[in-house]
């Protein structure tokens, strides 16, 4: 498995060497800047679902991480 680091696909923008096709294809938008996932409540974009995710608790006040001090 670690070895797929050294022998996987290759980014043409930095030379980035990446596990699997898919992982460079995900690192691609980061010189292309496209932005995929969309907030359905207010249309900011991101570049990954889970940042979109993140993101969507400022709409719903969802707070999965409790802080002794605030409680």
């Amino acid at each position: 498995r670690h070895r797929s680091r050294h022998q996987g696909p290759v980014c043409g923008e930095c030379g980035k060497r990446f596990r699997d096709g898919a992982s460079l294809r995900r690192h691609r938008r980061v010189h292309t800047g496209e932005k995929p996932f969309g907030c359905s409540e207010c249309g900011k974009s991101f570049g990954t679902h889970a940042s979109l995710v993140i993101h969507q608790r400022i709409h719903t006040g969802e707070t999965p991480f409790a802080c002794a001090r605030c409680q």
